[in-house]
């Protein structure tokens, strides 16, 4: 088992990162002292998981709210139905969500409890790769619009993460290789070193070695760890974590939320992104060509043929960076230095999105 730290003053919290950990009774009391909970999971990881997670929280009170699996699913009614488990279980403000399950689950879960009655505690137990990387750490919390993704959310920081390793084989291998395409991002906007270990590794991460996914999921929540702590309301630094999100959010969106994961439509997002560096004259060609070579490897997506690319520039005009009505995109200076630029000539993001989404 290890520990690190988000460093926010009052609101810092707890990483916990181990095997067979979720049955853990000491350490749920350590990290959950609440008495009364609901539980927000999904019914896939409910079949899976719950019952060790019921266990580990002993003779504590714990109404279970199930939600639908999927993406598609991240939005108002979705949410409500939370709401309304929450005032069936009577839950006050010295209550808990806890959160079992991806990033759908972890995202709707924490942002009902920003809203409960002002706002109440919630513990993030994260049971996929992506989440445990990337969603349940950081406190961005929300539910997508049909124009956008996550257009309507909070930050509300959890009060823990205990990210159990051992959830991660019960994964499909798409869902794993989703989660990876997360990881590699953390290697490009910051750690050069670590994106040469996934190259290595990643054998090793594809075929669930417990020490490499350990190592991977503790050395992403520590670059992001250290972002947050600087950044916590992403005035700054912290718009770095969105390297190929702004692209790979659009695709989600003009897919409807039904044709890519998450992590297919970022690793899309993340090649774009260096593609468009090397349109500035930032990275060569053969920079290009490595991170593609390790995206395929890792059995992602590097393009999304048939979409319509004007669709998918409207919709980045939605994101979040848009300052002073100017589009600010995440790119690469270096491979392991990400900066945010609105410096870049529209023909050459026009020219992006006609050669990976229309070609």
């Amino acid at each position: 088992m290890q520990q690190l730290n988000i460093d926010l003053g009052t609101r810092s919290y707890p990483i916990v990162i181990g095997e067979d950990v979720l049955a853990d009774r000491k350490l749920l009391a350590r990290l959950l002292p609440h008495t009364n909970l609901l539980v927000v999971t999904n019914d896939t990881v409910a079949r899976l998981h719950l019952p060790e997670l019921i266990r580990g929280l002993g003779d504590r009170t714990a109404a279970v709210h199930t939600l639908p699996d999927g993406e598609e699913f991240k939005n108002h009614a979705t949410l409500n139905s939370v709401f309304d488990a929450l005032v069936s279980a009577r839950l006050h403000r010295d209550g808990a969500i806890v959160a079992l399950g991806g990033g759908v689950v972890g995202d709707i879960g924490g942002f009902a409890a920003a809203c409960y009655q002002r706002g109440i505690a919630y513990l993030q137990v994260p049971t996929t790769l992506l989440a445990q990387v990337d969603s349940a750490v950081g406190g961005k919390t929300g539910i997508n619009h049909a124009a956008g993704k996550n257009l309507i959310g909070a930050f509300h920081q959890p009060i823990g993460v205990l990210s159990d390793i051992t959830t991660l084989r019960t994964l499909p291998p798409r869902e794993l290789r989703a989660g990876l395409a997360e990881v590699i991002k953390y290697g490009l906007i910051e750690d050069l070193h670590f994106l040469e270990w996934i190259e290595r590794s990643l054998e090793k991460l594809l075929t669930f070695e417990p020490a490499a996914l350990e190592h991977a999921i503790r050395r992403s929540c520590e670059i992001k760890a250290r972002i947050v702590a600087t950044d916590e309301r992403e005035q700054g630094a912290r718009a770095l974590l969105n390297l190929g999100h702004t692209f790979g959010h659009a695709i989600e969106a003009a897919g409807e939320y039904r044709t890519w994961l998450h992590g297919e439509a970022v690793a899309i997002g993340l090649l774009m992104a260096v593609s468009m560096s090397a349109r500035l004259g930032w990275l060569v060609s053969s920079d290009v060509q490595r991170v593609k070579s390790l995206l395929e490897r890792a059995g992602l997506p590097t393009s999304a043929p048939g979409l319509d690319a004007g669709r998918v520039l409207e919709l980045m005009q939605l994101d979040k960076k848009i300052k002073n009505g100017h589009l600010r995109l995440v790119l690469l200076p270096r491979l392991g230095a990400a900066s945010v630029s609105m410096d870049f000539d529209p023909a050459q993001l026009r020219d992006t999105l006609q050669e990976f989404l229309e070609r």
